[in-house]
């Protein structure tokens, strides 16, 4: 009986307990451990003992002019592609919201890039890309363009890795936007009609300040996964040619990896949750301004 009481009283913390379990293990004891190395000068590469130096290897970051090129290209990679992503999903939402002839194949065919593996997304586009007989130079020749160099220059190698990432990342933004307008209420539309608005007035006025909130969400989920982006690049150009493509990801897989640097490393994967932290904390907070404008 007494058994049975502990339980009634706890019911609500015995059934969030495998979570909170889950998450302590599976991402709490990592990003403190994570933390904890970060904190050492741990070099595989020496039998020097691993000792403890505090921010040691943060400031050797900050003074690293490499650190803050793959930082700059890791934004401008991000932000770059998530924000023509956004402007393809949301147009191609507002096309395809309503009543179309083959809508359900059409939404099929868009998905069919993000089921692919992000290796063989690579494996295809290295051989789009390629600058001798690649589809890509192919089409720019017919159309009169010169050949690019695509992956294979530092001038053109960032903005290609980003339409990469829009080609394969677009739906999500799509399909976020068209469930934020199958749920957009009808009577403002009613009441904008009866005024003699146009459909420029009522894309302008309703619907784009109506579903802001709900592709912001898509906003974020992708922003924080362009952030992460690794096996793309990786598949591609390892962060070449040079260090033309080397982003956060890139740079703190060679620091641990390459020249087994692990307190290094594991000082830059800590500053790059931080980053993405901070990217994420500034998209809610813009989506909750907008919600209080808009009522919400």
């Amino acid at each position: 009986m007494q058994f049975n009481d502990w339980f009634e009283r706890n019911i609500r913390t015995v059934f969030i307990l495998p979570a909170i379990l889950f998450v302590v293990v599976m991402v709490a004891f990592p990003l403190g451990y994570t933390l904890v190395i970060s904190l050492r000068n741990w070099n595989l590469t020496t039998y020097a003992p691993v000792r403890w130096i505090g921010f040691g290897n943060y400031l050797t970051l900050f003074a690293d002019a490499r650190f803050w090129s793959a930082m700059g290209r890791t934004l401008a990679f991000s932000f770059g592609a998530v924000a023509v992503e956004t402007i393809l999903g949301v147009s191609i939402a507002l096309f395809m919201n309503g009543e179309m002839r083959g809508k359900n194949l059409s939404k099929t065919l868009f998905l069919l890039p993000m089921v692919a593996t992000p290796v063989a997304v690579g494996m295809v586009w290295l051989l789009l890309y390629e600058p001798t007989i690649g589809l890509a130079n192919h089409v720019l020749k017919l159309a009169g363009v010169a050949a690019q160099p695509w992956l294979t220059s530092r001038r053109t190698v960032l903005g290609s890795l980003m339409l990469i990432d829009v080609w394969q990342w677009t739906p999500i933004i799509m399909l976020i936007s068209l469930a934020g307008l199958a749920i957009l209420p009808r009577d403002p539309y009613d009441s904008a009609r009866i005024d003699g608005a146009n459909r420029l007035q009522i894309l302008t006025k309703i619907t784009l300040p109506l579903v802001m909130p709900t592709v912001l969400v898509g906003i974020l989920i992708r922003l924080i996964d362009a952030l992460k982006t690794y096996d793309i690049i990786y598949s591609t150009t390892q962060g070449g040619p040079g260090e033309a493509s080397e982003t956060l990801n890139i740079l703190g897989y060679v620091l641990g990896f390459s020249y087994f640097k692990m307190g290094l490393g594991a000082a830059l994967i800590v500053l790059f949750v931080v980053t993405v932290t901070v990217v994420s904390l500034l998209v809610l907070a813009l989506k909750s301004r907008i919600d209080r404008r808009a009522g919400w």
